[in-house]
Order: C-alpha cells, then structure tokens, then sequence
C-alpha cells in the first residue's frame, strides 16, 4: 500500500510566479516587426525584468506573433487583424518584477476599445 505524500508547507505563501494574460478587442494593428521588437523590449524593462532575445514572426498575409525571452521567463503577442484580436501573455517571477506595468505599457501602446485580463498565480498554491 502506497503511504499518501505529504504537502510540504512553505512559510513563504507568495507564489513562484505571475502570469497575465489578457484579450485585447479591436487594438492598434502593428505589424511593423522592427517596432514590434521595441514595444516587447520597452515592456519587460517596464515589468522590471531582464530581456535576453526577441523572436518576431509576421505572417504573409497578416498578423503577428512576437515574444521576448526574460530571464524571469517571456512576454508575447500574437495578433489576429481579421478578428480584431490581439493575445497578450506577460509570465513574469521575481519580487522585483512589476507585470502590470508591461500591461499599462502594451495597452497604451495598443489602444484597445476592450481589455480582459485574467491573472494565474503560479507555483504555492
């Protein structure tokens, strides 16, 4: 018979990470990969966090998906014109990182007409 696994309590309650993602409707589209590159760079050094590298991918036809690399973990987009959507994914750890800073950051950049936003609390539940 299996003896059940106890639960390691952690005095620290804070969770290892924070992850936000949210649901941009009807944003600003950019499409531009070079300013893409610059608007995720600015967001994870407004988040606090340390960029390592930045992908960009433009489709032929149109949309975007981008993510810069943190050391904290990653911030990414991935735009969708032809529905008015745009994804927005901001995982950060740290006690230093600041992820609704990047938020504030990419919705003024964005400008959407309708924002959603679910937080995730990662890690020490």
């Amino acid at each position: 018979m299996k003896r059940p696994r106890k639960k390691i309590k952690s005095p620290d309650k804070e969770p290892y990470s924070v992850h936000l993602i949210a649901d941009f409707e009807a944003p600003v589209f950019i499409e531009d990969a070079r300013r893409i590159k610059k608007i995720l760079w600015r967001a994870a050094l407004l988040a606090h966090n340390t960029p390592l590298r930045v992908s960009i991918y433009k489709f032929p036809v149109q949309g975007v998906t981008g993510v810069v690399l943190l050391a904290e973990s990653h911030i990414a987009i991935h735009s969708w014109p032809e529905h008015g959507y745009l994804a927005i994914d901001i995982f950060t750890c740290g006690k230093q990182s600041k992820p609704y800073e990047a938020l504030a950051y990419l919705k003024e950049v964005f400008r959407p007409k309708k924002v959603k936003v679910m937080l995730i609390k990662r890690g020490r539940s």
